[in-house]
């Protein structure tokens, strides 16, 4: 299982950016998929989540009407999409198949004026 993750970078409050993690080693279109964030000094938030199909998400109360999530199952990629970025969005992002204990190395979102 391989995820990678790409896609953050620094951004000045209120903008945006596109996390993309591409995925490979399983049957992507089987599984659900999900991001983490971790802030420094702080344990691993679940902040959104999609169904197999892509035909449901969650999102954290923080994120919501803010991240949309979002897949391509025929490139096996899970986006994520942050629009508002506000100083507290800032981390580490990783995705995750759910009921797999894999990791990739995540991407760094930086929020700051």
């Amino acid at each position: 299982v391989q995820l990678v993750e790409s896609g953050g970078g620094l951004v000045q409050p209120g903008g945006s950016l596109r996390l993309s993690c591409a995925a490979s080693g399983f049957t992507f279109s089987g599984s659900a998929m999900t991001w983490y964030r971790q802030a420094p000094g702080k344990g691993r938030e679940l902040v959104a989540a999609i169904t197999s199909s892509g035909g449901s998400t969650n999102y954290a109360d923080s994120v919501k009407g803010r991240f949309t999530i979002s897949r391509d199952n025929a490139q096996n990629t899970v986006y994520l999409r942050m629009n508002n970025l506000k100083p507290e969005d800032r981390g580490v992002y990783y995705c995750k198949a759910v009921g797999m204990d894999y990791w990739g190395k995540g991407t760094l979102v930086s929020v700051s004026p």
